[in-house]
């Protein structure tokens, strides 16, 4: 059966979401909550299965130029590309996957998706100020605005966090929400269809269930 066969098949039929399968990421965690929220997902390295997906999630964990390397080595690149610039498919990047969205980062010398106008930098606090690098653990998040991931900005959520390096935005309309550590922070991004959080909303209680309906549902 021909790539163009299977592609039609797969469009024919009700798809999940697709958790992108790099090797890189908690995609065990993503597919339990998903599933205990009545939520069809999938974890897939498939090109066509990818492209056919109503929706997918771009997990992360480690470093940036791992991760870019990674996705080169599957051949994601260019699948992933396309449904998304393309297809207008939404897609929500998670920690090290949302910041992969940008330019490149701080950490390394590869080249990101680039989807968004921004550069990944190391968190840096005075030492002084009592608090570490990497940040861990939960935090309250400061909704910038109205949003599909964050429609009540007055309501307040905490999402835990395992971090060293931030998504700095060239255009603040870009960020969807802050965190306080020493300064404003970014943990969460939209531009679009093109959607990220830096916390894990899977380790994340009701407030990362929520999250994730909120993204299911949009």
């Amino acid at each position: 059966m021909s790539n163009e066969q299977t592609d039609s098949i797969l469009e024919a039929a009700p798809q999940p979401i697709v958790i992108v399968d790099y090797g890189v990421g908690n995609i065990g965690a993503l597919i339990n909550m998903l599933e205990h929220l009545g939520i069809e997902a999938v974890a897939s390295a498939d090109a066509n299965r990818i492209l056919a997906a109503p929706k997918l999630i771009l997990p992360g964990v480690g470093a940036f130029d791992a991760a870019m390397r990674s996705l080169r080595q599957h051949d994601l690149i260019g699948p992933l590309n396309e449904a998304v610039l393309e297809r207008q498919r939404p897609i929500l990047g998670v920690c090290l996957g949302m910041q992969l969205f940008a330019r490149g980062s701080e950490e390394g010398h590869t080249e990101g998706l680039a989807w968004i106008p921004a550069d990944v930098r190391r968190i840096t606090v005075e030492p002084t100020s009592g608090l570490k690098v990497p940040h861990i653990g939960w935090t309250d998040v400061h909704a910038t605005r109205v949003s599909d991931l964050f429609p009540d900005p007055a309501v307040r959520e905490r999402y835990y966090f395992v971090h060293s390096y931030h998504m700095s935005c060239d255009d603040p309309n870009h960020v969807l929400a802050t965190i306080q550590y020493e300064s404003p922070l970014c943990c969460a991004v939209g531009s679009g269809l093109i959607q990220g959080v830096q916390f894990h909303p899977e380790k994340s209680h009701r407030f990362g269930m929520r999250l994730l309906q909120s993204f299911a549902e949009q």
